[in-house]
């Protein structure tokens, strides 16, 4: 950077920093301030005091959250790999690049499960998770090669590399992404069709008379999971009751 007469700053963060609503809110104010100041951040894992519970698990998802955090226009990830492929480009020669995925499906995660990190981490796996994060909040995602020269310029110029996943239908609230995406829900509640198709079709909150199940111990305020009886994930919310309520 110093090379280039640029500045940086280190940020270091935990899951923790970006749950607490007031902490989350310090950290997006930081950084906008450092952007003003023409200071790149540099953003990574504070791994000297995460432990598992508040760990965010790997770089794909940081920089999703970040992605979130920040209001970002995109996230452009850059890998050695350089986009999805059909197979493994390093052990298959005629794996092809998918250069646009429109919705990522189970056959998307399937496709990314069999291509590894090459460090034994993360993988595309993680990435093509980080990319239904950032595209469900309405923000698109680029998966492109980062040994490739002047890559960054040639996808700012508009011109193709890599995956390019598209946004699924329009951007959420800043407070709708920190609720779906940043929290972790403390417990599950199980609810009826007709609470289901109320909160998914008409955009209605949850009534007590549509619960029919409650599992951990939660309080007034908490992020919770909402399941249907299939036990298949429907959104996250916060709640006015605790578990025992």
């Amino acid at each position: 950077f110093a090379e280039y007469d640029r500045k940086v700053a280190q940020i270091l963060l935990t899951g923790e920093d970006l749950t607490s609503r007031v902490r989350y809110l310090n950290a997006r104010n930081t950084l906008h301030t450092l952007l003003s100041w023409q200071i790149i951040p540099v953003i990574n894992e504070n791994d000297t005091v995460a432990v598992a519970e508040i760990k965010f698990g790997d770089n794909d998802n940081l920089s999703a959250m970040i992605t979130l955090l920040m209001d970002a226009d995109i996230l452009i990830n850059l890998t050695d790999i350089g986009g999805l492929y059909s197979a493994d480009p390093r052990k298959n020669p005629d794996a092809r690049l998918v250069a646009e995925v429109l919705r990522i499906t189970k056959a998307t995660e399937k496709l990314a499960g069999v291509i590894p990190g090459v460090l034994g981490t993360g993988g595309m796996l993680t990435k093509i998770r980080a990319a239904r994060k950032v595209t469900n909040a309405g923000v698109p995602m680029v998966i492109a090669p980062g040994l490739e020269k002047d890559i960054l310029l040639k996808l700012f110029s508009g011109a193709p590399a890599g995956t390019f996943f598209h946004p699924v239908g329009e951007r959420l609230s800043r407070r709708k992404c920190w609720i779906g995406y940043t929290l972790k829900p403390k417990g599950i509640i199980v609810i009826d069709d007709g609470a289901a198709a109320a909160i998914l079709k008409k955009g209605k909150s949850l009534l007590p008379g549509g619960i029919t199940e409650v599992s951990g111990d939660f309080g007034a305020g908490a992020p919770v999971e909402l399941r249907d009886k299939k036990s298949d994930s429907l959104a996250v919310g916060l709640v006015n009751y605790s578990a025992a309520d």
